[in-house]
């Protein structure tokens, strides 16, 4: 099954298969608990699956903002001074 695909477990397999359930959530997939065909539940994963290369990626394209913006001169300390008048 494909990360972003939703599936629904009837909720006594979901019993009987709760460990195997939660291995598919922590790869990204949304498992939505039934009863009597109605879903009652939802198990998402907690955090989305980001991988080291796109984290990499962000953080160097922080640091390229960050190198970008400067305070010309200025203190932050004088500027919230400013702001609290």
């Amino acid at each position: 099954m494909s990360i972003s695909e939703r599936s629904s477990v009837g909720a006594s397999d979901a019993v009987a298969n709760f460990s195997t359930i939660l291995q598919r959530v922590e790869t990204g997939e949304e498992i939505t608990i039934t009863r009597d065909g109605s879903p009652v539940a939802r198990l998402v994963p907690t955090r989305p699956i980001v991988s080291a290369e796109r984290r990499r990626e962000a953080i160097t394209a922080m640091r390229q903002l960050a190198s970008r913006n400067r305070l010309a001169g200025l203190r932050v300390k004088d500027m919230i001074a400013e702001g609290r008048k």
